[in-house]
């Protein structure tokens, strides 16, 4: 039977690390990482007091870095082949957002990337002992696409499986990074209350008013139908372009009126990871590209840091929210617990941790936006229609025409 405020502890192992709670505040036991990538889920749990016992990944050169960074976890390569799920405190899965990006293929749920996540939830259904909690992340476009089929079907699935489930949109300048990356984040379980965890805790969006002479953040790969524009901040770091290379964004300072595109170190940075996390894939194939790519693929180290820290949380969960309607659009944050669903109000910000501003974020000195990439992104934006900021336009005209 589903208990609504269940009282058994999730149970944690400790290990060193940096900024590490207490592991008392948990117990001891394991975590299960599949879909691993760098560890971003992984090594924000592991900085709340958890421990990776397995990790699944099938990119070869994101396994070296979590043979680097997790030497004592067991590693997997393909969930196709992985037999069985050994017991654990906590299921992480940060599943393929391929099929459900919005500049991605769009293919759904069902598709032969994001459609793994049925495989997960076999396993998970197999085991004879459920964990005490999943916890899922993808991309926002996932409540959307084909009507939100994607988040329907899943929770259809838990819901059968007697998961209770909670999902919220958090955004990651939240945490104080100067990053503008929304994700959805799911958590479910079979003898807790997720509501109070992921939806008991807001801080309200605040007012991101743009200071004059801030950084902006955009694509350089964009500029036909969109800038991927984003104040004091980047926008999301990406795995792949809509010209399909693993490439960063670039960096507009209108006080000094120049173009630079971030240091990998940074983006690392970015992400909440320590500067060369990724260095060990390096070792791979084109390595220095691909560390863009696994970065932009990877999850936001605060933000699964957050939710590691609420999983202690039993706090009777009060609040009056409307009752989920199927037939509308899916909401930013929804739970169903004990039959009930329902929608949530709550905003993209759990927490509103001091905000670093892009310019005095950057550590290193970054790389100077190429002529080519200036002058294609140019020609396109003044072949469009979209909105922009002149003096922006007239700073890249003029970066342009200087080296020329």
């Amino acid at each position: 039977m589903l208990r609504a405020h269940g009282s058994i502890p999730c149970q944690i192992d400790s290990e060193d690390h940096p900024s590490t709670s207490s592991p008392a505040d948990h117990g001891s036991g394991q975590v299960v990482g599949l879909f691993a990538g760098i560890g971003g889920l992984e090594e924000g749990f592991r900085r709340a007091g958890f421990k990776a016992g397995l990790l699944c990944e099938i990119d070869a050169a994101a396994r070296k870095v979590l043979e680097d960074r997790f030497p004592d976890a067991r590693l997997h390569s393909d969930i196709n082949d992985l037999d069985s799920i050994p017991n654990c405190a906590v299921l992480t899965a940060g599943f393929p957002c391929q099929d459900l990006s919005q500049v991605g293929r769009r293919i759904g749920i069902d598709g032969p990337n994001s459609g793994l996540i049925w495989r997960l939830l076999k396993l998970v259904e197999a085991m004879s002992t459920a964990p005490d909690w999943l916890v899922l992340e993808n991309v926002p476009f996932m409540l959307s696409l084909d009507g939100g089929r994607a988040i329907r079907t899943i929770i259809q699935k838990l819901e059968a499986m007697g998961f209770a489930w909670a999902y919220r949109t958090v955004d990651a300048r939240a945490f104080g990074l100067p990053q503008r990356r929304r994700r959805v984040l799911l958590i479910a379980s079979k003898s807790h209350d997720p509501r109070s965890v992921l939806l008991g805790e807001d801080a309200g969006n605040p007012n991101l008013s743009s200071r004059q002479n801030s950084a902006r953040g955009f694509y350089w790969t964009e500029g036909n139908t969109g800038l991927g524009w984003a104040e004091s901040a980047v926008p999301p770091l990406k795995g792949g372009s809509s010209i399909h290379i693993a490439s960063p964004p670039a960096i507009w300072f209108p006080q000094r009126r120049t173009f630079i595109t971030p240091d990998i170190r940074d983006a690392e940075r970015l992400q909440g990871f320590l500067v060369n996390w990724t260095k060990a894939a390096e070792t791979e194939k084109s390595g220095k590209r691909q560390r863009w790519r696994l970065v932009g693929n990877a999850v936001c180290v605060p933000m699964a840091q957050w939710i590691a820290s609420r999983l202690s949380v039993r706090t009777p969960f009060e609040q009056e929210h409307p009752t989920l309607d199927e037939n509308a659009r899916w909401p930013s944050a929804a739970w169903g617990v004990g039959g009930r669903r329902g929608s949530s109000n709550v905003s993209e910000w759990p927490v509103r941790q001091e905000y670093q501003h892009l310019s005095t974020f950057l550590k290193y000195s970054g790389a100077p936006l190429s002529q080519k990439a200036a002058r294609g992104f140019l020609s396109r934006l003044q072949a469009s229609k979209l909105r922009y900021d002149p003096q922006f336009a007239a700073d890249l005209q003029r970066y342009v025409e200087i080296d020329s």
